[in-house]
């Protein structure tokens, strides 16, 4: 999907509660930023799933800031922009990891959905490699039960799953890398294990707008992308001003250990 009908993707998205696949990223654009998070991992280890990653490396926080991005986000949330989180996500290569159907506002604590998720795709995201699986039309009946089972290949922090979603109903979201799917926060999604031969790098990106509010505790943070926040909600999130300075280091991993308790706190 190239962007240059904003509006009628917005309607798209509206019914369906998901855009995939938004042309984002060239091929080449979308190499050089895998290779550096494959340059941040050979320093630091595994970024898999840690939260707020914008706030140490400043590829993750060029492509969440990216104007083709904000201008998909604004035909979907509106003009005021808050960058509430940026993570990798990774799958190995023939890894038994999954994530299991689920909505993703069912933990943070928001008191309303004006949010989408973006899944920019920083290498193949296909039906082998585990891409995406989305039901649309899910996100217009709002919360659904789920349960919390312990399965350690699941990506997700608690193993949340929503039972008896009807999988005819499921529709594969295959990513070219530079490609990005859009999705509702209460859109129900899953994806399968990497049975491919390369890894599945993902970088996922949560929007608000500033009216949101977070009802779990008044310590979570956020940065302006866009537009203006007349609201203030939030504490800010810091910028990465370069890689891996120490204090940004350390700071993050104050966010990462508030992040999980978040989720975790139901």
């Amino acid at each position: 999907m190239p962007l240059d009908n904003l509006p009628a993707a917005a309607e798209d998205y509206a019914r369906d509660g998901y855009l995939s696949p938004v042309d984002i990223l060239s091929a080449h654009e979308a190499a050089s930023h895998r290779a550096g998070m494959e340059e941040a991992e050979a320093k630091i280890g595994s970024v898999h799933y840690k939260p707020k990653v914008h706030t140490i490396l400043r590829s993750p926080l060029a492509l969440a800031t990216d104007p083709r991005v904000l201008d998909v986000v604004e035909a979907l949330i509106g003009p005021d922009i808050l960058l509430h989180n940026v993570t990798y996500i990774v799958k190995e290569a023939g890894a038994s990891s999954h994530v299991s159907w689920h909505q993703d506002l069912t933990y943070w604590g928001f008191d309303g959905d004006a949010q989408v998720s973006m899944w920019l795709a920083l290498s193949p995201a296909t039906q082998e490699s585990g891409c995406m699986r989305m039901v649309p039309g899910s996100h217009v009946r709002g919360r659904r039960d789920h349960e919390l089972l312990d399965d350690p290949a699941n990506v997700l922090f608690q193993g949340q799953t929503v039972p008896g979603v009807a999988e005819e109903e499921a529709v594969m979201c295959p990513l070219e890398p530079g490609q990005a799917s859009f999705h509702h926060g209460w859109t129900l999604h899953a994806s399968m294990p990497n049975r491919g031969k390369d890894r599945r790098i993902g970088l996922n990106v949560q929007y608000l707008a500033p009216h949101i509010r977070q009802t779990k505790h008044d310590f979570d943070s956020a940065m302006l992308v866009r537009g203006e926040d007349r609201y203030n909600h939030f504490h800010r999130d810091r910028p990465a001003e370069s890689d891996l300075e120490s204090g940004a280091v350390e700071r993050q991993r104050e966010l990462e250990r508030l992040y999980i308790s978040t989720a975790g706190d139901r």
